[in-house]
């Protein structure tokens, strides 16, 4: 083989490789910035809306108000026996 012809290849093998690693170069490049874009709508997802955030809040806020008044209903003494008549507290022979 003649010294030029090597020189010839190894040359067209250094520009292929470079070519390559560019076009490696460039796929990557594209791939960070499609994966920022799939982590930012991530990040997006995960954060809840400050409108269903305030929603959430007045729910459980009226569900401890529903617990209250539950808790008010029962913590009195207990109800008086009724008789027949839909009467509590007394007799009615009395």
């Amino acid at each position: 083989m003649a010294p030029a012809s090597v020189s010839f290849r190894i040359t067209r093998n250094a520009e292929d490789l470079a070519e390559t690693i560019h076009a490696l170069s460039q796929r990557l490049v594209t791939l960070e910035q499609r994966l920022a874009a799939v982590e930012l709508q991530a990040s997006r997802q995960a954060q809840p809306e400050p409108e269903e955030l305030a929603s959430l809040d007045n729910v459980e806020r009226l569900l401890q108000d529903c617990r209250h008044l539950l808790e008010i209903d029962v913590a009195p003494a207990e109800p008086a026996p009724v008789d027949a008549l839909g009467h509590g507290g007394y007799s009615a022979a009395a």
